[in-house]
């Protein structure tokens, strides 16, 4: 395998995906039409909404699913598959559907956020990628949107590339980042492949290099004049650093007219450091002149600096972005929920588990978000079996699928089916919106949800229903599964 041409990400797969792939085939099933649901359980960090993403990799994903010689050399080595089966997979392509919810969409536990049709072999074989893409980049955008609300409409950059997991964290944690609300990135090639706008000024090494922090101060300047952001805490914030940036800007660019600049701390007691800076940078003329801090920042950091009266303008941050550090996974799995017969009927099919959050919800469904007629807030998810029509100018009440007593009559609402056809046949039906797109998308859908779901402590549990077509077939699911 020649590691400097792209990899065929066919193979990034679990072992048992193909073990089970050459057991279909040698027992007549690899044509068994079945239906597998993408979902989660539990929004990261005990927060009240996640943000769907991932979705573009997936797509460019299935469109060059195939095996190579040298994959099928290395499975015959296993000595483990039937040759027929070798051979299928030689033409081997993704022929089924799927679809998805749109990146940026807000998304609540236990609904599905992608869902597969396809012959079984094939919607086995594609799991683990479409795992690691959603799972991956739904956890960075959810945990970016906190920042960013944290951050209450200030800027937030994303530097975490030189401690994310791997090279893909880093790339792709980026455009995720982006898409969950940072205005921009740190990491350069992710600019190159996605168009997430990437910046940067200067490092202490910067600051090192010179023999004074003036004359780095003022080298950078002189070079970057409408770029100028000087980190001022290489070494004494107020009494150094501030002080001979002031000097800087007076002496390189107000001169030229320019009145945009910028400081960065990037250690200290940031709501001490900031305000001082602030009143020293007014004082001085420079009003226009923004802050900005760095330094393992999170959403609970920048909420507590703002609650000090920090004066911040922007905030980079790194390793607790790109890494969600505090809830690290996002949990979400791929479970069968449906076969479908040769006449066309489709048999729902469920997993019981002792552990009650475990139990899927079974068979073939479509998922809506109802919204208030006269609010156009999102009041309730509904999850429905895939024939049943849900007509919003009639009122419909909706219950609780663990406290059934639970119920709420919708009145005034528009339903909105969350899913749309990404593949149809094995063709691509979707066009990706752009970047900026996906990320206004997902602004304006957050605006939609009422504050009590958004807080970071003890948010409302948002409605997730299910129909009572749909709840009544999971509930005789559960009582023929019992022994």
């Amino acid at each position: 395998m020649d590691l400097h041409e792209p990899l065929n990400m066919t193979m990034l797969c679990d072992f048992y995906e193909l073990t089970m792939g050459n057991g279909y085939f040698d027992h007549g099933l690899k044509d068994r039409i079945t239906y597998f649901d993408m979902f989660f359980r539990k929004v990261p960090d005990g927060g009240g909404v996640a943000i769907a993403a991932g979705l573009e990799q997936v797509i460019d994903y299935i469109n060059n699913l195939h095996f190579s010689e040298e994959d099928i050399e290395y499975l015959r080595s296993r000595k483990l598959f039937k040759e027929e089966f070798l051979e299928y997979l030689r033409t081997f392509r993704f022929t089924g559907d799927i679809w998805a919810v749109p990146e940026g969409t807000p998304v609540f536990p236990r609904e599905p956020l992608l869902t597969v049709r396809a012959p079984a072999i094939e919607a086995q074989l594609i799991e683990t990628y479409v795992l690691l893409q959603l799972n991956h980049q739904s956890l960075i955008a959810t945990k970016a949107n906190r920042v960013c609300r944290a951050a209450e409409g200030r800027t937030v950059l994303e530097f975490g590339s030189r401690r994310a997991q791997g090279s893909g964290g880093a790339i792709v944690g980026a455009r995720a980042a982006y898409i969950g609300g940072c205005a921009g990135t740190a990491c350069t090639i992710s600019d190159q492949l996605y168009r997430v706008p990437a910046g940067g000024t200067m490092a202490h090494s910067w600051v090192q290099m010179f023999d004074s922090e003036y004359e780095a101060f003022k080298a950078y300047c002189e070079t970057y004049p409408t770029n100028a952001t000087l980190l001022a805490d290489t070494y004494d914030s107020l009494h150094s650093g501030v002080p001979n940036a002031i000097r800087v800007f007076d002496e390189v660019l107000r001169p030229q007219g320019i009145t945009s600049c910028g400081i960065r701390f990037d250690s200290g007691d940031i709501a001490y450091l900031t305000k001082k800076a602030r009143k020293m940078l007014d004082d001085a003329g420079w009003p226009g002149c923004k802050i900005t801090v760095s330094n393992s920042l999170d959403e609970r950091l920048i909420k507590g600096l703002l609650d000090q009266g920090a004066q911040i303008d922007a905030f980079g941050v790194g390793e607790r972005l790109i890494t969600a550090k505090s809830e690290p996974v996002f949990g979400g799995v791929y479970k069968l929920c449906a076969i479908e017969r040769e006449d066309g009927t489709v048999v729902p099919k469920i997993k019981i588990s002792e552990n009650v959050g475990k139990i899927t919800n079974p068979h073939y469904k479509r998922v809506y978000r109802f919204y208030g007629r006269d609010t156009g807030m999102a009041e309730a998810d509904y999850i429905t079996v895939y024939d049943e029509v849900v007509d919003d100018t009639q009122p419909l009440e909706i219950c609780d699928p663990d406290a059934t007593w639970k119920k709420k009559l919708m009145t005034n609402f528009v339903a909105k089916e969350l899913q749309v056809p990404i593949f149809l046949g094995g063709k691509q039906v979707y066009t990706s919106p752009t970047l900026p797109e996906i990320k206004q998308y997902c602004k304006e859908q957050i605006a939609t949800l009422w504050p009590e779901v958004l807080r970071f402590d003890n948010p409302h549990n948002y409605y997730v229903d299910l129909s009572y077509k749909l709840l009544g077939i999971k509930m005789d699911l559960l009582n023929k599964g019992r022994p």
